[in-house]
């Protein structure tokens, strides 16, 4: 056996863990999550994804963003896939392929409207209710690192490890600019500020499942840290879970 098989089985051996990072808009949660996945074997979950899918699907059926009643109906009967992207997907950015009601919208949902329409469909309970129905079935088996907003306070309270990411505003908002740019989306960097202090306030003051830090998370701020540096940190803390965690424990949602 060599040393690589070895350690393989090493890891294969450990209990898969419940991995959640939560954190406000351009903290780096999709690029840190997807690089910590691969970096252990562990499958990634945009759960973002989610809402943009329905909120695609409610702008295409031009369902009022106020009508709590309609969009807990649409959610009802949507079904949300979220697969693991090809190369040529992840050469354009793409976190997971999306499939809204067995049609891939894995570009569609990427827009700035469709954006803007999740976050406001977010804040209504109804919805994330469902969603979150749909997040836990998805991830209930472990192996997995999820991201949001409420991963580890709403979805999986007892994750084994929970990370709270975050950075300055400033730099959050030159992320974000940066994105808009490889997009040619024409936005200034002000504007993108504005945005950004924006959307930490409606995630923080919105009355269903606020941005909070849960009490076991760790704090991790990346600042000054670049996603390789960040995720390896991510890794190491993992690692450390594993340690301590039995084999066997069951898993909770």
């Amino acid at each position: 056996m060599t040393k690589t098989q070895g350690h393989h089985q090493a890891v294969e051996s450990m209990q898969k863990l419940t991995i959640t990072i939560d954190g406000p808009a351009g903290s780096g949660k999709s690029s840190v999550a997807r690089r910590v996945a691969a970096l252990l074997g562990y499958s990634y979950l945009d759960s973002g994804a989610m809402y943009r899918a329905l909120a695609l699907k409610a702008l295409e059926r031009n369902v009022p963003p106020n009508s709590d009643a309609s969009l807990e109906a649409l959610a009802k009967e949507t079904h949300i896939e979220l697969k693991p992207p090809t190369p040529e997907c992840e050469a354009v950015g793409a976190k997971n392929r999306v499939f809204l009601d067995g049609r891939e919208v894995t570009n569609e949902i990427r827009t700035a409207e469709v954006a803007q329409a999740a976050s406001q469909l977010a804040t209504i309970a109804a919805v994330r209710r469902v969603l979150v129905a749909e997040q836990q079935r998805a991830g209930g088996g472990g192996g997995v690192v999820m991201e949001g907003r409420d991963i580890g306070t709403v979805v999986f309270p007892h994750a084994e490890l929970k990370i709270f990411l975050d950075a300055s505003p400033e730099v959050r908002a030159e992320r974000r600019w940066k994105e808009h740019q490889e997009k040619g989306e024409a936005f200034t960097l002000s504007q993108v500020l504005d945005e950004v202090h924006e959307r930490d306030r409606r995630d923080r003051e919105r009355k269903v499942s606020p941005l909070v830090r849960a009490k076991d998370a760790v704090l991790v701020d990346n600042t000054a840290m670049g996603i390789e540096e960040t995720a390896r940190l991510i890794v190491m803390l993992a690692g450390e879970r594993q340690k301590e965690a039995p084999v066997c424990a069951a898993k909770k949602v």
